[in-house]
């Protein structure tokens, strides 16, 4: 009893949030002019809006934007599957496209964590009504999103091509783009490949690991060694420390950043191996690191400005017709020369 009344009392002191109903009380007007004072193209006198504003503005009013929902109104909610904001590439992307969702007007739920963990929380956020479901790279099932396209949320993935109702797609040419790594390091003479690869479950390793594949076969050439890390750096260190054993490798593909500023790392440590001079690194992404002086990484850019850009254009054009076929966005991936390769 005691606890129950603690709980009374803490409910009693907690400050209620002021609703239209008090607005129109104290403006003395409609509830529905309320209403129609913040909703936008809706006819209203002018004199009226301004007394309605200034009144809201007063009591501190602000139209619950949840509550809108369900008169069938846009929220302005997106949410966004990040998977591991530890990822250098995943948190620069992730700050460019909130901002870029701030900036027009939109207000970003952002997940983070294990793929078992976002499956969850993915069925978890699709209680609130999201304008649209942004989904970045990662392995998580394409299942995990039925339930969006049966609460009618379009999906758009980021980093790789997905089959899904209402879906809307973009991804970086990454056969490509490691096909650029590959010759650049063959114009420099190379001739001893290896390879440092990420999870064997993702898309985008799959797809950078066929272009090394494919622009060495078109040389002659196969790799010398390969291993699979974790995209981290210490990945990287570890699975360079493996390669690098033979001498014969002078030339190290990573398919990101963090891995080749790992195998750098590595590489400075071990005699007979210097960079640029007897051995070229190439990584993938072009994080911020990857131009700091200590690395002068060479990599190839995953460019993230062009594709905040185009995940913005398609939530507009996706709100705008519900009903449009999905959209693939291939993005091409550019050589940044620097001081590695």
């Amino acid at each position: 009893m005691a606890q129950d009344k603690d709980a009374d009392s803490q409910t009693a002191r907690r400050p209620r949030r002021v609703t239209a109903s008090d607005v129109a009380e104290a403006a003395a007007v409609s509830r529905a002019a309320v209403s129609r004072a913040f909703a936008k193209n809706a006819y209203l006198d002018s004199a009226k809006r301004d007394l309605i504003l200034e009144t809201a503005r007063r009591l501190g009013y602000r139209p619950n934007a949840l509550a809108a929902s369900l008169h069938g109104t846009e929220t302005g909610l997106v949410g966004i599957v990040a998977g591991d904001l530890g990822r250098e590439y995943d948190a620069a992307f992730v700050g460019a496209l909130v901002s870029g969702l701030n900036a027009s007007g939109k207000w970003p739920l952002v997940l983070s964590g294990s793929d078992a963990l976002t499956t969850q929380s993915i069925r978890a956020v699709l209680g609130y009504p999201l304008d649209a479901l942004i989904v970045r790279g990662g392995s998580v099932p394409t299942a995990a999103f039925r339930d969006a396209a049966q609460l009618h949320i379009p999906v758009i993935f980021s980093g790789r091509v997905a089959e899904a109702p209402l879906a809307d797609c973009i991804c970086c040419r990454n056969e490509d783009g490691a096909r650029l790594a590959i010759e650049a390091m063959l114009d420099r003479g190379r001739r001893s490949f290896g390879y440092i690869g990420g999870p064997a479950d993702w898309s985008s390793e799959a797809e950078r690991q066929t272009g090394v594949q494919d622009a060495l076969r078109e040389a002659g050439l196969a790799l010398c060694a390969q291993q699979q890390a974790d995209y981290t750096f210490e990945g990287g260190r570890s699975a360079a420390r493996q390669i690098l054993r033979d001498d014969r490798i002078d030339a190290l593909f990573c398919a990101n950043d963090a891995m080749a500023l790992g195998a750098l790392s590595t590489a400075r440590e071990m005699p007979g191996h210097q960079v640029p001079e007897t051995l070229s690194i190439i990584g993938f992404d072009d994080i911020p690191l990857a131009a700091w002086p200590d690395f002068n990484l060479t990599t190839i850019r995953n460019p993230i400005p062009e594709t905040v850009s185009q995940i913005l254009r398609l939530v507009e054009a996706r709100l705008s017709d519900p009903t449009r076929d999905g959209e693939v966005i291939m993005i091409a991936p550019e050589l940044v020369a620097r001081g590695t390769h």
